[in-house]
Parts: C-alpha cells; sequence; structure tokens
C-alpha cells in the first residue's frame, strides 16, 4: 500500500506542484485549501505525513498542527514556510512539528526531507506496534468485559491531552495501572511518571514529599531536597488515595495545580513546573466533602474527567482471563513454567466474591504456584477461606471435619516451610502483614 501524504495549503499551484513531484516517487496524495478540511481528512484518511501551510485561512496552520498533534500523535507533519517565517516554522517544531520546507521548493531537498519524515513515522508506528505486543497496549489491564472495554476506550480518548483526571475504585482494583497506561499512551511517555502514596506517608511529612524542601526548613533538613512534583515535571505525577491528604495541604496543592507552580517548604519563590496530575481514591470525595474533610473546589480541579474502576465481583467474566494472566506472569519467575488450574479451582475461584480485588486475585495465584504439589493448581492449593468445607475424605491436606480455623493453620505452616522458616516471604504469599502472621502462629503455636 502507498504512503498517503496530504498536502494543505490554500494556493492550488502549491498543491499541484508538490503533488506531482512526490506522485513520481509512488506516494498517495490527498489535498486540502484550509485546515477544517485538513482536520478532517486526517481523521478520514490517517496519512502517513502533513505537508501543511504556516498561512492558511480560517484556522491558523499552528493551531491546525496543534490539534493533529493532540489527536494524532503518530501522524508526522512538516511545515510550508516563506523565508519571512521561518522563525514561526521552528516555534512549530517545538509544538510537534518534524521539519519544515521552505518556498521555493528545491525539488531534490523536498524529496530527501519526505523520506526522513516517513522513515520516522514507520519507526513511531512499529514502536508503538511492539509495545503492544510485548506489554499490552494499556500495560496490565487485562479483561474482555464490556466494563473494562469501556475504560480502555476512555484511556484511549483522554490520555493524549493534559487534561486532570481523577480514578475512583475499591483498593485493589487496579487504579495505578490505569494511571500508567494514560501516561503510557500520552505524549508525556517519555519523560518520568512519578508516584506517590498519599495515606503511605505521614501528614507532616507529606508536604516535603510532594513540593520538596530547602536545606534548613526544618530540624533533619540538612540538603534541599527535589520533591515528586519537582520530579515529575515533563511527564505526569500520580497522587493515590489523595482523600487522605490533610485539608491544610489540599490548599497548597490545589494552588500548585491551577497556577503549575511548585514552592518547595521553606522556599521563597515558586517555579513554573510542566506537569499533568492524576490522582486517585478508594473514598467517596463527595461525602468527604460533606464532611468537611476534603476542598471542593480541589475536588473539581481534580474531577476533569473521572475512571471508575468496577469492583471485580461486577466483572466475574474477566476471572479466567485475569488466572491465566497472573499464571504466565508469575510462573516462570516460581520456576513452574508449565503450571496449569483446573476447572474445580477455576470454579471456587468464579464463587468468592474478592472483597480485595484483583490484587487479592493476583496474590491468591502465586500463593497457589508456590503451594501446588504438581503442575495443576488444585482446589487444595487455594487459600482456606476459597475452599468450602465440603472436601473429600480421602484428601490427606485437609478434612471435610477440619474447621476454618485449621485450615488456616495449615495452610500457614506450609507456607512457613515452603519458606524455610522465613516469616517475612510467608506473609508476602499469604497477603497478611508480619505482624498478624506472628500474631496467629503465637496462637497456633503458643509462641
Amino acid at each position: 500500500m502507498n504512503q498517503k501524504i496530504l498536502i494543505v495549503d490554500d494556493h492550488e499551484d502549491i498543491q499541484n506542484i508538490l503533488g506531482d513531484r512526490l506522485r513520481i516517487y509512488g506516494y498517495e496524495i490527498l489535498t486540502a485549501s484550509d485546515g477544517e478540511e485538513a482536520l478532517r481528512k486526517t481523521n478520514e484518511e490517517s496519512p502517513e505525513l502533513v505537508i501543511l501551510d504556516i498561512q492558511l485561512p480560517e484556522i491558523d496552520g499552528m493551531e491546525v498542527l496543534t490539534k493533529i498533534m493532540a489527536e494524532h500523535p503518530n501522524t508526522v507533519v512538516m511545515m510550508i514556510t516563506a523565508y519571512a517565517t521561518v522563525q514561526r516554522a521552528v516555534e512549530a517544531m517545538k509544538l510537534g512539528a518534524y521539519d519544515f520546507i521552505e518556498k521555493p521548493f528545491n525539488a531534490d531537498l523536498v524529496r530527501i526531507k519526505v523520506e526522513k519524515a516517513l522513515e520516522k513515522q514507520t519507526l513511531l508506528r512499529e514502536n508503538k506496534y511492539l509495545r503492544s505486543e510485548l506489554k499490552g497496549e494499556y500495560g496490565e489491564i487485562v479483561g474482555q468485559s464490556q466494563k473494562i472495554i469501556d475504560i480502555l476506550k476512555i484511556i484511549e480518548k483522554v490520555a493524549p491531552s493534559d487534561s486532570t483526571v481523577l480514578i475512583t475504585g475499591e483498593s485493589g482494583t487496579g487504579k495505578e495501572l490505569v494511571a500508567r497506561a494514560l501516561h503510557n499512551n500520552s505524549q508525556r511517555v517519555r519523560e518520568p511518571f512519578v508516584p506517590i502514596n498519599c495515606s503511605a506517608i505521614q501528614p507532616n511529612l507529606l508536604e516535603s514529599e510532594i513540593f520538596g524542601h530547602e536545606k534548613g526548613a526544618f530540624t533533619g533538613a540538612i540538603a534541599r531536597k527535589p520533591g515528586k512534583m519537582e520530579l515529575a515535571n515533563g511527564g505526569t505525577l500520580f497522587l493515590d488515595e489523595i482523600g487522605d491528604m490533610a485539608m491544610e495541604l489540599q490548599a497548597k496543592f490545589l494552588r500548585a495545580i491551577q497556577n503549575k507552580e511548585c514552592e518547595r517548604v521553606g522556599g521563597i519563590k515558586p517555579f513554573k513546573v510542566d506537569v499533568r496530575f492524576i490522582a486517585a481514591t478508594n473514598q467517596n470525595l463527595q461525602k468527604a466533602i460533606k464532611e468537611g474533610k476534603f476542598r471542593e473546589d480541589l475536588f473539581y480541579r481534580l474531577n476533569v474527567i473521572n475512571i471508575n474502576i468496577p469492583p471485580l465481583r461486577e466483572h466475574k467474566e474477566d476471572i479466567p482471563i485475569l488466572v491465566k494472566h497472573f499464571l504466565r506472569k508469575h510462573s516462570i519467575s516460581l520456576k513452574k513454567p508449565k503450571i496449569q488450574i483446573n476447572d474445580e479451582a477455576i470454579g471456587i475461584i468464579m464463587e468468592h466474591n474478592w472483597p480485595g480485588n484483583i490484587r487479592e486475585l493476583e496474590n491468591c495465584i502465586e500463593r497457589a504456584i508456590l503451594l501446588a504439589d504438581s503442575d495443576i493448581i488444585k482446589p487444595e492449593d487455594l487459600p482456606a477461606d476459597l475452599i468450602s468445607p465440603i472436601i473429600d475424605e480421602s484428601d490427606d491436606k485437609i478434612k471435610s471435619s477440619a474447621s476454618i480455623k485449621d485450615m488456616e493453620k495449615d495452610l500457614i505452616l506450609k507456607t512457613l516451610e515452603e519458606f524455610e522458616g522465613n516469616r517475612t516471604q510467608t506473609a508476602k504469599i499469604l497477603g497478611i502483614s508480619l505482624r498478624s502472621l506472628q500474631y496467629k502462629l503465637k496462637e497456633y503455636m503458643g509462641e
């Protein structure tokens, strides 16, 4: 298939001169006389290259360029300029244009520049294809249900923009995966993605973590430290569990978003940053607003685009696909590359309501891979709270008369034995804290 080139110029003679020269080399030529027609043909024809005049009637060439870059980031744009507007062409390159050609045209130079531009376009598409093949265009967001498809459609539409996004949903639903997918499918993909969990940092330290601090700003501040917002400059700052941010800090953060400015703790002068903000929460922020725990103006500033992730119990049809995904993900690293799961175990997994959502499911599969005695995960390899008390009497591991407490004890001891007594690893695989594990061992073993 011939590569498509769209020539945008309000002078028909320019369209003909360029078009005739490029058709000789086998390119398919499209033309447009104004910005509106150019945007329509870009949407309909998906040309590999747009050759765009800077000076157009009604919609300026720079505005057309900006819209093409936002809506079709893999389309390469080359500007047409006269000698007097070369400076504007340089400005256009800062906005994303690949190159520019000057009037009057040098046929050989035009051909060379067009070939190089199309080489870049080919590399862009191959890179996008490879990323899609190797890791999925949307990272580890896995599923085929309508609810997951709807989320992916929103990501596809929203990712290329710089709009602020608020991701809502229960813990473990994959809010950070959505945030990373937004970043990875944006024009900021080559810049940093910087996450910060607002609930994991003490309230009195969170301000310094976000904005940084100057030397001597407080006791222990022995040197200047850049904050997460500064480190994310050019890229994306992801604030997880933003509902836990203190009201006083919310006011400063609101100003930072509005002004795109960062001011370190102890600093005297704010400085500009180029950051896209994505926030997430498992809380009902509108309820928090009524209770006086969250600023209404910050909520509306964050909630420009809302992406709500449903709990796993509302799209259980995705569970078999997720199970296969986690088997592939963990089987190699856990040195069980051939492991599979039987239908009975899948049935038990499907019946569970998964209060911990996808994170809980992943922990369950990772644990089952480790504990399985063969290359088939069976019901007895699953966590005790998933297993029905009615289990085959012939099973030596768990008897039908066993209580949930007995099954939990058996699972803990078996996992502890698997890790040769390493309590930290045991707690991680069981999905509980080290303190909880120690408490249970004391309860069961009298330690």
